[in-house]
C-alpha cells in the first residue's frame, strides 16, 4: 500500500498559493503620462510628461544599438521627441485648430521620464478642445493625467484620459466651474487598487507580515498600522512636505521584504511587535506609493492634489482589503494544521526572502 507523504496536502495547496503569487511578477503596470495646460493671458503652456520607455518605441534612441542610451543619445533625440508630440497633440479653440508657437522644449529627469514645454496662442475663445492622439498607439491601459488652469492656478478641468475617451472640451470664457471632479475621483480610486495590485513587492511584503497571523486580530492590527503608515508619507509626499529619492526609497523596500521573510525564519511564528515593526516600515513603503502620483506631477497641482490623494489612497486599501481578504482565510487555515504551518511559514519566508533579494540587487545594481 502506497502511503501518501506527510505534507503532500500541504505541500500542494502552499504550491497553489505560491504560484498564485508568483504568476504576474514578470508583468508590467500600465504607462501612465501627464499634461499640464497653464491659459496665461499672452499665451498656453503646455508641459507633457511621460516615461522614456514609453515613448521609445515611436522615437527610438539607441543609435548605435548597444543597449543603453547615452547621454549623447539623449541630446539628439530630443528633436524628433519634440516633433512626434507637436504631431500627435491636438489643440483647438473653438474648433480652430492651434499651432505650438515654437519647437518644444524637452527636458529629462533622474527617473528617467521626459518633460516637453510648448507654447501655443493665448485661448481667446469660448471652447477649448484638447486630444492627446498619441494614447491611440500606446499600449492598452496608458493613461494620461490632463488638468486645465488658469492664470490664476483655479483648476478649469482635470480628466484621466485613455485610448476610449483621448480629448476633453472645457468652456474657458469664465463661466465654467470645475469639471470632472467626479470622474476624476473615480479614476484615481482606480488606479489606486491596480498600483496595489500589481505592486508586486507590497503584496510580499504584507504576506511575510501575515504568514505568522492564526487569526483576525494579530491580522486586522498589522493591517491597520501598515495603513496608518503609508497613509501618512503618501500624503506628506503627495503634499510636498517631505520627498525621498526613489534611489533610496525603492531598494529600502526591498530590504524591508527581505527583512520580514528572515525574520520569519529565525524568530518563527510568534515574533514581538510586529505591528510596530509594520508600521516603520510602512513609512517608507508609503513614498513608493507617492511614486505614481509624482510620476504624473499631482504633486505640483495645488489645491487640485487633495482629491486625487484621497481617492488614490481609498483605492490602495481597498485593493489592499480585498487581497488579504482571499489569502488570509488560506492562511489561517494552513497555520491551524499543526502537520502543515510548519512548512508553510518557512517556505513562504523563504520565497519572501529570496524575491526581496532580488528586488535589492536589481534596483541597486542593475
Amino acid at each position: 500500500m502506497i502511503k501518501t507523504p506527510r505534507y503532500g496536502y500541504g505541500q500542494l495547496l502552499l504550491a497553489l498559493l505560491l504560484s498564485a503569487l508568483a504568476f504576474p511578477l514578470a508583468a508590467h503596470p500600465p504607462g501612465l503620462s501627464s499634461v499640464d495646460i497653464s491659459l496665461q493671458p499672452q499665451r498656453m503652456l503646455v508641459k507633457i510628461t511621460f516615461a522614456l520607455q514609453d515613448i521609445e518605441a515611436f522615437a527610438p534612441m539607441d543609435s548605435d544599438l548597444d543597449a543603453e542610451v547615452s547621454d549623447a543619445e539623449r541630446e539628439a533625440a530630443k528633436p524628433t521627441i519634440a516633433r512626434l508630440l507637436a504631431q500627435q497633440f491636438r489643440i483647438a479653440v473653438d474648433e480652430q485648430d492651434q499651432q505650438p508657437q515654437s519647437e518644444g522644449l524637452v527636458s529629462f529627469d533622474d527617473q528617467n521620464n521626459a518633460h516637453v514645454e510648448f507654447q501655443y496662442p493665448a485661448a481667446s475663445g469660448h471652447q477649448l478642445l484638447v486630444q492627446s492622439k498619441l494614447l491611440a498607439q500606446m499600449p492598452e491601459g496608458h493613461r494620461e493625467y490632463l488638468t486645465i488652469k488658469q492664470a490664476d492656478e483655479i483648476t478649469l478641468a482635470e480628466n484621466m484620459l485613455n485610448q476610449a475617451r483621448d480629448q476633453i472640451v472645457v468652456v474657458i470664457d469664465g463661466t465654467a466651474e470645475k469639471n470632472a471632479s467626479e470622474g476624476t475621483f473615480i479614476d484615481f480610486f482606480k488606479l489606486g487598487i491596480e498600483h496595489i495590485l500589481t505592486g508586486y513587492d507590497h503584496l510580499l511584503f504584507l504576506l511575510g507580515l501575515l504568514a505568522v497571523t492564526h487569526n483576525f486580530w494579530p491580522a486586522l492590527k498589522i493591517i491597520t498600522f501598515f495603513t496608518i503608515a503609508h497613509s501618512i508619507t503618501l500624503a506628506c509626499a503627495g503634499l510636498n512636505l517631505v520627498q525621498l529619492p526613489s534611489s533610496f526609497v525603492e531598494p529600502f523596500i526591498a530590504a524591508t521584504i527581505v527583512y520580514v521573510g528572515l525574520e520569519n525564519l529565525i524568530r518563527g511564528e510568534h515574533p514581538k511587535g510586529r505591528q510596530w515593526l509594520t508600521f516603520g516600515f510602512g513609512l517608507v513603503h508609503g513614498f513608493g506609493f507617492a511614486g505614481v502620483l509624482q510620476e504624473l506631477e499631482i504633486s505640483s497641482a495645488g489645491g487640485g492634489i487633495l482629491l486625487p490623494l484621497l481617492s488614490f489612497n481609498l483605492g490602495i486599501e481597498t485593493g489592499q482589503i480585498s487581497v488579504a481578504a482571499i489569502v488570509l482565510p488560506l492562511i489561517w487555515w494552513l497555520n491551524g494544521k499543526a502537520s502543515i504551518a510548519p512548512l508553510f511559514l518557512k517556505s513562504c519566508s523563504v520565497v519572501v526572502s529570496l524575491m526581496g533579494a532580488y528586488w535589492l540587487v536589481e534596483r541597486t545594481l542593475l
